[in-house]
């Protein structure tokens, strides 16, 4: 019989067993916990800020939190903004000035789903934030800048996680196999790599996915003989209820139909992208991968030939998000035809590589003084905002000045060139006409 410390174990899933513990144990988001990184340094000098965790599902936020508040020896207490409001909030700053005053310990409050919270919550921490009572960690899968109030965004740090990568996950998985105290190494487990390949492309950089669906599949071998139990491709699809898409040994047939199905929206063959939709969607890709490819394509190859293009695109995830399968694929069907048949541009992909290319030449050039903002005495004083030109008290609303730096000024910089095609022919008609009357205006200055 199993003891009762082995039981209690078992209760748990494996995703929250295998919850790194210490910092040394927690596999990626390298650019936030990097060797003298900002977070790295206040984790190890105990030199702790209110902070904002943003990124998806399944990128760690809930255990780095945890993590932290183990490295520095604080008092962690959390809550879901879901389930709970200002009372609770009263509670946690009684519990946090009682571990001050009694133990000298420092409180940190995991706020899960923050963007949840109304202003009025959002208010009640504002204080307590302030006086450094708690240390605030809140996690949100929405942009903060939309979602949290101005003056509690302004007393944290927002820091951005990312979905891990294959290699991370990997690493996770091989972890979870191995680990004989909380994963499953109790079980002698071996585990073919394109098992591997279908967990990691399932996951789309969730780790909490991932391992649920290790545990998963290692519950359809875990009765058989020991020495048998090997967890194959066909054993991880039958455990996720849907067949993956046919992998070679590179898992290479997964991205060349997405490749295929991009090509042809690019091609404006509403067909071929049709046949390629249908393809992935019968082979069990993740509809919503599809439907976040379509909303890239839109910008990338539609841009502004046809600026409607984005909207449908996003539409279209929307629509699924809200029907689900089977009827909510008919929304990806009209957003690939919307696609396929529009006119298109990548004159913004170019111009946004240009711009970049171009900041990395010449670094950071200083905002030209007259469209600076002049919110003090002494800035105006020192020529912040002089001579501005409001566009509005010109006739077209087009008042001829420069916007550039001076330096990129003096290289002709250019960056946005529109095509001739769909939408983009009226911008560039209306771009020519401001550079007229910018002509016209030089002329009239000379003279």
């Amino acid at each position: 019989m199993k003891d009762k410390k082995r039981q209690d174990k078992d209760f748990h899933p494996l995703a929250d067993r295998m919850r790194p513990r210490r910092l040394n144990e927690y596999i990626g988001q390298g650019h936030l916990l990097g060797e003298d990184s900002l977070l790295r340094r206040a984790i190890e000098e105990d030199r702790l800020f209110s902070m904002i965790f943003w990124g998806p599902p399944g990128s760690g936020k809930t255990t780095l939190a945890r993590v932290i508040a183990q490295e520095t020896q604080s008092h962690f207490t959390s809550f879901s903004a879901v389930l709970s409001g200002v009372k609770e909030i009263r509670s946690v700053v009684e519990e946090a000035l009682a571990q001050r005053q009694d133990h000298q310990q420092k409180t940190i409050l995991f706020v899960d789903e923050i963007h949840r919270f109304n202003k009025v919550q959002q208010d009640a921490f504002l204080p307590h934030v302030e006086s450094g009572l708690i240390t605030l960690i809140g996690a949100t899968t929405e942009n903060p800048s939309f979602e949290i109030i101005a003056p509690l965004l302004s007393r944290s740090r927002v820091m951005v996680l990312k979905p891990f990568s294959e290699e991370e996950l990997g690493e996770m998985i091989a972890r979870a196999i191995a680990d004989e105290e909380r994963g499953l190494g109790g079980l002698h487990l071996q585990i073919e790599p394109q098992a591997v390949e279908v967990i990691l492309w399932s996951a789309d950089g969730d780790a909490r996915t991932a391992l649920n669906s290790l545990e998963a599949a290692a519950s359809l071998v875990m009765d058989m003989e020991e020495g048998r139990r090997l967890i194959t491709r066909e054993i991880v699809e039958k455990a996720l209820q849907k067949k993956a898409l046919q992998y070679d040994k590179d898992g290479e047939e997964h991205y060349n139909l997405i490749s295929a199905f991009h090509k042809s929206l690019r091609g404006s063959d509403p067909d071929a992208a049709l046949y390629w939709l249908a393809r992935m969607l019968a082979a069990g890709e993740d509809p919503l991968y599809i439907a976040r490819r379509m909303v890239r394509f839109a910008s990338e190859d539609v841009g502004n030939a046809d600026p409607r293009a984005l909207a449908v695109a996003m539409d279209a995830m929307q629509a699924f998000h809200f029907i689900g399968i089977p009827e909510g694929e008919l929304a990806l069907v009209q957003a690939a035809v919307y696609l396929a048949t529009a006119p298109k541009s990548n004159t913004l992909y170019t111009a946004y590589a240009k711009v970049k290319e171009t900041i990395r030449q010449t670094g950071t050039l200083p905002v030209p003084l007259h469209i600076r903002n002049a919110p003090t005495k002494l800035m105006k004083e020192i020529g912040y905002g002089k001579d501005y030109k409001y566009a509005h008290d010109y006739q077209d609303a087009y008042a001829e000045q420069e916007y550039l730096p001076e330096t990129l000024i003096k290289r002709k910089a250019s960056f946005y060139r529109p095509t001739e095609r769909g939408y983009e022919k009226t911008i560039g008609e209306r771009m020519n006409f401001w550079r007229q009357l910018r002509e016209k205006d030089k002329k009239q200055g000379e003279t």
